[in-house]
């Protein structure tokens, strides 16, 4: 083991010992896409099979009481996007000033702005407020449905911005991208002024008032950084970030964002939902994010996301030669709970499903348990014996059933968290 300068003084006070003896294990939740859930076509009312909103509002009760003030060893709550489901405009003033222009009605029903405002928006809240009395600090990134608009608009370059609706409405399927815009109802939720982060010690940064922001938290003898990075961010995002890695280096870092990997563990965005091809002075893809940002900061070391339906492991080295862990778990088309109750079409949900992340960095060998758990069903995948049958042929029909049972359940063993972080210390 390589031991730098700054910790070189803990070996020679006796500290270095002493202070992995105090790293107690501690689990970050991640929470992926719960659109579904707060779906307002996916109640009893609107004559789903069963309530949408009690899925998830179980889900998250479940959560809140494996937090450290209910006995639990939950620290940190770490959500990928995607948060609600339905949108609120046809497009933002932002893109209209800026000359952006549709070319065409996104694909399906989606602008329903009083479910979203009245309905769906106040039951994520409720459901992260059960987080917040349970004094969870929790950092969340936007989604492409919780944007407040989408479109069809042209690949950039592609049309003149004083084109003719004509000339619009010829553009071919292959420049054509679904665009997004606007975060003022996201704001409204979990902006940094929102009842979540408002006066909070522990929420650190903010970028244009909170369309992504940073988070802390203190566990197993070390600090954390967490960024929440909005979706497929751009330049301007990168330098907030690359700020807020200034004012607290060393630390190490997990990246949240809504799409960053696919389930077959590419860099690369899904479907027609290229950001960056639609508006790339203001968007990156992943690869570019991973080339600009992340391979450069070496205090990242993890990258989590979700928007890709599936789940995926990705590990790269930075350009300092060190480990990054990159994970996909997404489990929004996940219907079996829907058909169980009944339902025989548009099955979607999500069944309660999201991950544990269990951090033991004490020892010689720190490490990361990894295992899912569906608060619908009340198990972890690994204790499931219908798991692999429900769920792999529409996630991972290549794989054999053990190939995917590890999926869902795995270790990461931090081959060089302690060359890089040290020895930790009491908080």
């Amino acid at each position: 083991m390589r031991i730098s300068p700054a910790h070189l003084a803990l070996v020679l006070a006796g500290l270095w010992t002493a202070s992995l003896a105090h790293s107690e294990p501690f689990t970050v939740v991640v929470l992926p896409d719960t659109q579904n859930y707060v779906d307002f076509t996916k109640q009893k009312s609107a004559g789903f099979a069963l309530d949408g909103s009690a899925i998830y509002l179980e889900h998250m009760r479940h959560i809140a009481s494996k937090g450290v003030a209910n006995g639990g060893d939950v620290v940190f709550v770490a959500a990928v996007g995607d948060v609600w489901q339905h949108l609120s405009r046809e497009m933002d003033p932002e893109h209209e000033r800026r000359g952006i222009r549709s070319i065409g009605a996104i694909p399906r029903p989606l602008v329903t702005p009083e479910q979203t405002l009245n309905f769906e928006i106040p039951l994520a809240v409720r459901g992260y407020r059960l987080l917040a009395d349970a004094g969870i600090p929790f950092g969340v990134p936007p989604g492409n449905h919780d944007y407040d608009a989408w479109w069809t608009a042209a690949v950039a370059g592609t049309v003149p911005k004083d084109a003719s609706a004509e000339a619009l409405a010829a553009v071919p399927p292959e420049n054509r991208q679904t665009h997004i815009g606007g975060l003022e109802n996201f704001k409204s939720a979990f902006g940094s002024d929102s009842e979540f982060f408002r006066g909070k010690s522990w929420y650190v940064s903010a970028f244009e008032g909170g369309t992504s922001s940073a988070q802390i938290f203190a566990a197993g003898g070390y600090r954390f950084l967490h960024l929440a990075f909005e979706m497929q961010a751009g330049d301007q995002v990168l330098a907030w970030a690359e700020r807020v890695l200034d004012e607290h280096p060393g630390i190490p870092t997990i990246v949240s964002t809504h799409d960053y990997l696919s389930a077959r563990g590419q860099r690369v965005p899904f479907g027609t939902m290229d950001l960056a091809r639609a508006d790339p002075g203001y968007n990156n893809d992943a690869e570019t994010i991973w080339r600009k940002f992340i391979s450069r900061n070496d205090q990242i070391l993890m990258v989590l996301s979700g928007h890709q339906p599936g789940q995926a492991l990705r590990v790269d080295r930075n350009e300092s030669g060190h480990a990054v862990y990159q994970m996909l778990a997404d489990y929004q088309d996940r219907g079996q709970a829907s058909i169980d109750a009944g339902q025989t079409a548009n099955t979607n949900l999500g069944d309660g499903w999201y991950r544990e992340m269990k951090f033991e960095l004490a020892g010689d060998s720190p490490r990361v348990e990894i295992k899912t758990y569906s608060t619908h069903y009340r198990a972890y995948s690994s204790d499931l014996p219908t798991y692999a049958q429900w769920y792999k042929p529409r996630e991972q029909p290549d794989m054999t059933d053990e190939e995917f049972l590890r999926t869902d359940d795995f270790t990461l063993e931090l081959v060089d968290f302690r060359e890089r972080f040290g020895a930790g210390s009491q908080q």
